[in-house]
């Protein structure tokens, strides 16, 4: 491996240039800070300083005692969603029931559209009046509202404003999808933090931020995929964890708000210097229609809004239009409350279903409680990939859990109940537990 250099940049900039080239490929191992800078006759703190900034970039990951190796290409990972087309009964995509979503059309043509120029405010007046209402008793005084294109861009968008490449988030372990992979792709150190039937631990959560964990991305309610939301109690102890760690970006995911059967348990503690609270529309209105509103910090949002200035990369007011008028109304609304019953009883369909072949738990988990969202959550205690493609010859479609793991494998199956039937729920707890027999 020939590396040059005198001075960290120059070192950085010839070690870039060989992994731009091919020269250096992923995983390749960097020699040992001590080994090159006696190599190029230079201080090991000049090598140790090129190599920090090779982390930084994502061009480099360090690995302890195991050294500095080349980063792989981030890949985007599992997806929600399913290709069309399949023959197999969908209970993996994680998507709402198309019945219950609002007709975008009418909601538009409910008020004439006026064009928007350079210039104009990013948010709208009455989505921003809207917005201030939702979150009023949620967030500390002098919170600041912004946009963004759902849930997963904004805590993109959130983690890009404050960390660097290398840093360590904590999520939930198992984890959203979306986290994962936005993690990954960001070069972020992903620490997965235990659920049980409360949400987040609060024991674990202070020994990552100990740790040095950098930010937190945290479900209050309907975490996907188990479907757990936070108690009082256990809201409290989160907060008062975090008190203590003022510094640390605090991201709570409140994606299902509007549909959520469970109260919203406030973790923001009054003296975060770094937070935001983001609540999307995407299960009322439909994931075509992603648009998150997010309350955060002063500070915060001067970042954000850097990202989200006019006449680069501001949030369709088209959308905007569209998501207000769908808020403001009373028709949209009686629908968002006829499928948040829908969807809980779908999820307790299935839960009967699977009690009555005994396949969930006695005392209740974080697994096993189909406590709110689109899914439900069935543990396993080995590999899920079996049972998987033993239910795909059964006609089912349903999702495996170890790609929602973090760092370690999640044993079980995420089953999307929102079209689910209440005969269809009997069947697939029956055949569910015949292959598990016949394993």
């Amino acid at each position: 491996m020939d590396i040059s250099g005198k001075t960290a940049a120059e070192i950085f900039d010839n070690v870039r240039q060989q992994v731009l080239s091919g020269r250096l490929r992923p995983g390749e191992a960097l020699p040992p800070v001590r080994e090159l800078a006696a190599r190029l006759d230079v201080n090991r703190n000049t090598v140790a300083a090129a190599y920090k900034r090779l982390v930084t970039a994502g061009v480099a990951l360090t690995q302890g005692r195991l050294g500095t190796v080349i980063r792989h290409l981030a890949e985007a990972g599992e997806q929600e969603g399913t290709a069309p087309g399949s023959a197999l009964a969908d209970l993996a995509g994680g998507n709402p029931n198309p019945a219950w979503l609002p007709d975008a059309a009418a909601a538009l043509a409910a008020r004439p559209w006026r064009p928007r120029l350079y210039g104009e405010t990013l948010v709208d007046a009455p989505l921003a009046q809207h917005a201030q209402a939702w979150f009023a008793r949620d967030c500390p005084p002098g919170f600041a509202v912004d946009l963004s294109y759902g849930a997963v861009d904004a805590i993109e968008r959130l983690l890009a404003a404050h960390l660097v490449a290398g840093d360590k988030v904590v999520v939930e372990h198992p984890c959203f999808l979306g986290s994962i992979n936005t993690l990954r792709v960001a070069g972020l150190q992903a620490v997965g933090v235990p659920v049980d039937a409360q949400g987040l631990r609060a024991d674990a959560l202070e020994a990552a931020l100990e740790a040095g964990a950098q930010a937190v991305i945290l479900t209050p309610r309907a975490h996907n995929p188990t479907g757990c939301s936070l108690s009082a109690a256990r809201a409290r102890a989160l907060r008062d964890v975090l008190a203590r760690h003022p510094h640390v970006l605090l991201v709570v995911d409140d994606h299902f708000a509007l549909l959520s059967a469970a109260p919203y348990h406030d973790v923001i503690p009054p003296a975060a210097q770094r937070w935001a609270l983001v609540r999307s529309v995407s299960k009322v209105l439909g994931p075509d229609l992603r648009l998150a509103c997010i309350a955060c910090d002063p500070h915060t949002s001067q970042r954000l809004r850097l990202r989200l200035a006019p006449g680069t990369q501001w949030v369709s007011h088209l959308l905007q239009d569209i998501v207000a008028r769908c808020l403001s109304s009373p028709a949209v609304a009686g629908r968002v409350a006829q499928a948040r019953d829908d969807y809980a009883r779908r999820r307790a369909w299935l839960a009967r279903a699977l009690a009555a072949q005994g396949l969930m738990p006695d005392a209740p988990d974080a697994a096993a409680t189909p406590a709110d969202g689109l899914n439900l959550w069935l543990p396993l205690a080995a590999d899920s990939q079996p049972l998987v493609l033993a239910l795909a010859r059964r006609g089912w479609l349903v999702r495996s859990g170890e790609p929602f793991g973090v760092a370690a494998p999640a044993h079980g199956l995420r089953i999307t109940v929102s079209t689910l039937e209440e005969e269809d729920a009997g069947r697939l707890a029956l055949d569910i537990a015949r292959c598990l027999a016949e394993a």
